[in-house]
């Protein structure tokens, strides 16, 4: 743990974003004539526009209620977030165009907005909070405060408002300005210096975003330097926890997307925190947190599709940013390509802190490089991931181990994912519609959560079952030139009692035309009742011939197996993703005919 005496180290005012206002408008100008920024900036501009024409939206009691009437949660959060992408815009419309007097009026208007919200927290996060409890008392004979809950988007708001603040406190009316610091003092920083938050232990994206945001709001808004310095010795133990949730190879089990987030928020955290202490605090100094940076590059599989395991989306866009700032930290540290690059409008939680980054922290000097083939496995996490490239184009291949009771769980040892030509053949569903049952007991009856939703077998009618005491062994790890092997026990994921055994076995031949060999031994102390092979794939067309089945959508997959020991039954499942849309794709379930007691399948899957 890091131990820092604040107190000695914030004597001085150091600025954070830019020295001085003539050297913010400076750079604004600057920006404003060079042609690499001007796709981000019209597409800020674009939005603007297009918000001036509609009326300010706001949160009424009816929205509010409806997550605890239904466990429903789109309604409210796509206003919330409609809310905050106006705070963005107008925020940056009134830096790059300050004579344009509609942008200030629009963005004091949301500020108002926003400062006269009942909670800054979603209402998916106010179960059993001060907020929706109806037991008080009140009296005239003391003082009422009311005791506000702090999540993580009441966090960035905090963040967010701080930051927007000290960029535009030039052009805001001072009472705007007023009710900024009263309303975050009020929700965000005397509530944190006097209570503790369950996030604050947190090994995941939570620990980062909250005590980061936190943290950055407190460097803007706090003057007095023993006060700052409270703040931030309660900050850095939750940085601290959130490192704690990776192991030492800085795969981040949550997902890329998670990846992005949460340590995209301990990265604008520690940034400020290395301007205001003049860099005698670095955290960007350590081993782990280098590993954990590389994680982006590791993740992808290609272009901008990415290894989605847990709630994660199978595609992602990178934020050029953040990636061009860690780029000067880590030597190591791959610029993508700026095709990847997240357009503004991209983030459906309208996020200020990267929107600004990404145009703070763009260098057009940067060179990108695309994705290179290597192959990446970490014993620790349990993931092998293998890109290849030939002749004949661009394939990759990523399988996971470890325990069903990751963050973000999904139960899926043995799980993987094969891609050739851009286009994924065996995939992961990645995060569905997050409602109140996604996160109960009610989880793992979701299609993209429980086993049956990942390529994985069925046991005696059975799925995998969650919890720590169900995890892998892995056997054997081999990275060659031509020929990777993964191999792993995936028995324990399983509550059946006669399975003493289940070596999945992968084999990725890289040729031209790449195949991965697929080779499941099991062991009963007893016949099994059934045996299904499932894998996930796209809604593909499906063609059988003499040596197996042919899966084409742009391209095809000839998948090799031996019909006298497996029936191929084909399924339709539907999956309502993470946005609420649902999603058609399929299972191909082997059915292995007359299990044993000792057998054995294997099956071929070759790109053609």
């Amino acid at each position: 743990m890091i131990s820092v005496d604040f107190k000695r180290l914030l004597d001085a005012n150091t600025s954070l974003l830019f020295s001085s206002k003539e050297e913010k408008n400076k750079w604004w100008r600057s920006i404003s004539r060079k042609a690499a920024f001007q796709p981000l900036l019209n597409e800020i501009r674009n939005e603007g526009v297009r918000l001036l024409t509609e009326q300010d939206p706001e949160l009424p009691y009816s929205l509010f209620k409806i997550f605890s009437e239904t466990g429903f949660r789109l309604e409210y959060e796509r206003v919330y977030f409609e809310k905050r992408r106006r705070l963005n815009t107008f925020a940056i419309m009134v830096l790059a165009d300050s004579k344009n007097l509609d942008y200030l009026t629009a963005l004091e208007n949301s500020i108002w907005s926003i400062c006269n919200e009942y909670s800054w927290c979603l209402p998916a996060h106010l179960q059993n909070s001060p907020e929706t409890s109806t037991q008080a008392s009140y009296s005239l004979k003391e003082a009422f405060f009311p005791e506000y809950s702090i999540d993580l988007f009441a966090a960035e708001t905090a963040f967010s408002l701080a930051e927007i603040l000290k960029l535009t406190e030039d052009y805001l009316n001072p009472l705007i300005c007023k009710r900024i610091r009263e309303e975050v003092f009020k929700r965000i920083l005397y509530p944190f210096k006097e209570n503790q938050f369950g996030w604050e232990k947190q090994t995941h994206n939570w620990a980062a975003v909250c005590a980061g945001s936190i943290g950055s709001a407190a460097m803007y808004l706090i003057e007095d330097a023993g006060e700052l310095a409270i703040i931030l010795e309660r900050v850095l133990p939750s940085m601290d926890s959130y490192l704690k949730g990776f192991n030492e190879d800085g795969v981040c089990l949550e997902g890329y997307g998670y990846w992005q987030y949460g340590f995209g928020y301990y990265v604008y955290f520690a940034d400020l925190l290395k301007k205001r202490t003049e860099g005698r605090v670095n955290l960007f100094d350590s081993e782990k947190v280098h590993q954990i940076a590389l994680f982006q590059q590791r993740s992808f599989l290609n272009r901008n599709l990415v290894v989605n395991f847990s709630d994660a989306q199978p595609t992602a866009s990178v934020f050029l940013g953040l990636s061009h700032y860690l780029s000067k930290i880590y030597k190591d540290f791959e610029v993508p390509e700026q095709d990847l690059r997240a357009k503004y409008t991209e983030d459906h939680c309208s996020r200020w802190a990267p929107a600004i980054r990404n145009l703070l922290w763009f260098d057009e000097t940067e060179l990108p490089t695309p994705w290179k083939s290597e192959t990446f496995y970490s014993e620790e996490s349990a993931w092998f991931i293998s890109r290849h490239q030939s002749e004949s184009g661009y394939f990759s291949f990523s399988a996971k181990g470890g325990h069903n009771d990751e963050p973000h769980n999904h139960n899926d040892l043995g799980h993987f994912i094969l891609q050739g030509h851009k286009e994924v053949f065996l995939k992961d569903l990645g995060a569905g519609l997050y409602t109140k049952d996604y996160f109960n007991d009610k989880r793992y009856t979701y299609l993209g959560n429980g086993s049956q939703g990942h390529s994985v077998p069925i046991i005696n009618n059975q799925f995998q079952k969650e919890g720590p005491n169900h995890f892998s062994r892995i056997y054997n790890a081999s990275l060659e030139e031509e020929v990777d092997t993964f191999e792993l026990d995936i028995a324990n994921a399983y509550e059946v009692d006669s399975l003493q055994k289940l070596s999945r076995k992968f084999t990725w031949v890289k040729r031209n035309q790449p195949q991965l060999i697929l080779e499941d031994i099991y062991t009963f102390t007893e016949q099994p009742d059934s045996i299904i092979e499932r894998f996930i794939i796209p809604s593909l067309s499906i063609t059988k011939d003499g040596k197996g089945v042919i899966l084409e959508g742009q391209h095809r997959l000839r998948i090799l197996y031996d019909k006298s020991k497996l029936m191929l039954a084909v399924r339709i499942l539907e999956f309502e993703n993470h946005f609420g849309k649902t999603e058609n794709n399929m299972a191909l379930d082997f059915i292995v005919n007359d299990p044993e007691m000792n057998c054995s399948v294997k099956l071929v899957f070759q790109f053609e």
